[in-house]
């Protein structure tokens, strides 16, 4: 029987199948882990770099306010010390040619005021306790001068008259609806600190939107809150005007704990804020960063994706041809030592490979070699143990079989029948000097014809001729060899149970050649037999009727067996009074004397 290989190279219960799967696990898992620990690491080292670079720019941002704040001071500053504009304000009505000079004299001096100074898109307004009031461009103010004196804005600046303050004022359909950032001081008597105007500085918020605008591009904008929260600037036209407490919060985290940045969530995105605090407006500068997508341009995922996956393909391929090279020849020799069967053990396998393959090979062969010798010791030992035991049997003639054979002499003797004593005592002789040789040695068929000849004219000479026995030998196997003995226990058994309640019938011997191997029958139509119930019968010594040697047909069987192996022997085929059929197979041999 030859052992299987239940699993194939690539099958992980294999050494193979099993390392190969560990180094691709761990392949794939340092692969990952290291590029999730180098992402991370470059993620970090970007947002650090980034800050610091977007923390530049946001300076920069906050120079260019500072600078529009700084023309917007020296405006109210020049505003405040001119006599001119404080004579206007706070005179009474006169006549028409002196009212007219006034506003002259006013208007001449604001142009002198403003030309001075980069401030060309600001409108100004001033609001003068005496009702009177300027405006330089009443296109950044549409509505009345009541209105605006009406205004929050207006209230705000009275109740804080020493600082310069800004305020967000969303336009409406008056203002056709453009957003100003609007600068107010109170113009005070410097002795009495008597408020005796108001100045407005107006800017729209897409002009005020010039400070940053070169500074934004998509996914990183930039967001003007006031203290309040709200929005009064941001290249994100659609937030300005809109609250936003997060973003406030974000800041003044920013401010207070001197961060570099924060990691926001709005609108379900995760953002990057940069903050820095405009004093002077009391307004917060706020740089949104869009992580996703300055992520994906630092690390563009298809990329990182496609390299990573080729560099653990190579990675792979070449673990998968270092881990073949190494296992190869233990693989060769599982192969050769699955190939050893289970009757041939002569199966040496070649040594080669590794160090450690060719120790497990030497180990292999010199343990083959051990069990050849065992085995061989054992069947020598077995195969004398069996010749032995066949020795003494067939030595161990019935004396009942001798008893009777000589009382049937006595009686011929008695009777006067000579000649057929005389023969009876030869067939005994010759059948004993058979009986008694070796065992191990072989006979001709025609030599064991005569014996079985002999056995079966002396029983006739005992129990009549009414059992006939008929031969039908191809003359090409009379020159054939086979073990001694080993047909005259089948016409043993036919004569003494397949007759045993008859006293008449007929036996055939018959021996021909299939290919290379011998075969004979011998045929009873005697009374048969349940082969299941019968089979100790058969070779029962104890039987005294029927026994000339204590060689019984399984006996024969197991003797095959030990000289010729498992693919030739003694089968039996019979069936209660249908009688009885055995068939022995022997390997085809010839002597060289008979050949020649």
């Amino acid at each position: 029987m030859k052992l299987k290989q239940s699993t194939s190279r690539f099958s992980p219960q294999t050494l193979f199948g099993k390392i190969f799967v560990v180094m691709v696990v761990s392949t794939i898992s340092v692969a990952l882990v290291t590029s999730l620990l180098m992402v991370q690491v470059s993620q970090k080292l970007f947002m650090n770099t980034f800050s610091i670079t977007n923390t530049k720019i946001i300076q920069q941002i906050k120079n260019s306010f500072e600078d529009f704040n700084y023309d917007i001071v020296t405006v109210s500053g020049e505003v405040a010390q001119s006599l001119t504009v404080k004579t206007f304000l706070t005179e009474g009505d006169k006549d028409s040619l002196s009212n007219n000079f006034s506003v002259y004299r006013m208007t001449d001096q604001m142009e002198h005021i403003l030309s001075s100074l980069d401030i060309n898109e600001v409108g100004v307004a001033i609001i003068g306790v005496n009702g009177r009031s300027y405006f330089n461009n009443r296109a950044y103010w549409t509505g009345t001068t009541g209105e605006l004196k009406g205004s929050t804005l207006y209230e705000e600046t009275i109740q804080h008259p020493e600082k310069l303050s800004y305020h967000y004022f969303k336009g409406d359909e008056e203002t056709s609806d453009q957003p100003l950032i609007i600068a107010s001081k109170a113009l005070r008597n410097p002795s009495t600190k008597e408020i005796y105007g108001i100045l407005f500085m107006m800017i729209r918020e897409k002009d005020f939107r010039q400070f940053y605008g070169n500074f934004t591009s998509t996914g990183n904008d930039v967001v003007i809150l006031n203290h309040n929260g709200q929005i009064v600037s941001s290249n994100l036209a659609g937030r300005i005007g809109q609250t936003s407490k997060e973003l406030l919060q974000s800041a003044e985290n920013i401010r207070t704990q001197n961060l570099d940045y924060m990691t926001v969530s709005t609108s379900g995105a995760s953002e990057i804020v940069l903050a820095d605090y405009l004093q002077t407006y009391d307004y917060y500068i706020v740089n949104l960063i869009d992580k996703k997508m300055a992520l994906e341009k630092l690390f563009p995922a298809k990329q990182i994706i496609l390299t990573g996956a080729a560099i653990v393909t190579v990675s792979l391929m070449v673990i998968f041809i270092i881990v073949r090279r190494v296992t190869r020849s233990l693989r060769i020799l599982v192969r050769q030592m699955s190939s050893v069967t289970k009757r041939n053990l002569h199966n040496y396998i070649t040594i080669g490979g590794s160090y450690e393959t060719r120790e497990l090979g030497t180990a292999f062969n010199y343990m083959l070699d051990e069990l050849n010798d065992y085995i061989s010791q054992l069947v020598e030992t077995q195969r004398e143990q069996r010749n032995a035991e066949l020795a003494a049997l067939q030595r161990q003639i019935n004396p009942h079989f001798l008893y009777n054979t000589l009382a049937s002499v006595n009686i011929l003797v008695q009777r006067g029948n000579k000649e057929k004593a005389t023969e009876t005592i030869r067939a005994l002789i010759s059948l004993l000097q058979n009986t008694i040789s070796n065992v191990s040695e072989t006979i001709t068929v025609e030599q064991e014809l005569i014996n079985l000849k002999h056995y079966v004219f002396i029983n006739q000479v005992r129990y009549g001729p009414g059992i006939q026995v008929d031969y039908f030998v191809s003359p090409d196997c009379m020159k054939a060899q086979l073990p001694k003995l080993i047909l005259q226990p089948f016409i043993e058994n036919s004569f003494f149970h397949g007759f045993m309640d008859r006293t008449t019938g007929y036996i055939y011997v018959m021996i021909a050649r299939e290919g290379g191997t011998l075969v004979c029958e011998v045929v009873d139509n005697g009374t048969g037999m349940d082969l299941e119930a019968a089979g100790s019968r058969l070779s029962n010594p104890a039987n005294k009727r029927q026994m000339f040697t204590g060689i019984g047909v399984r006996n024969v069987h197991e003797r095959i067996l030990l000289l010729y192996g498992e693919h030739y022997g003694v089968t039996i085929e019979s069936k209660p009074g249908e009688g009885t059929k055995v068939r022995l197979r022997i390997p085809w041999l010839i002597s060289s004397e008979d050949e020649a």
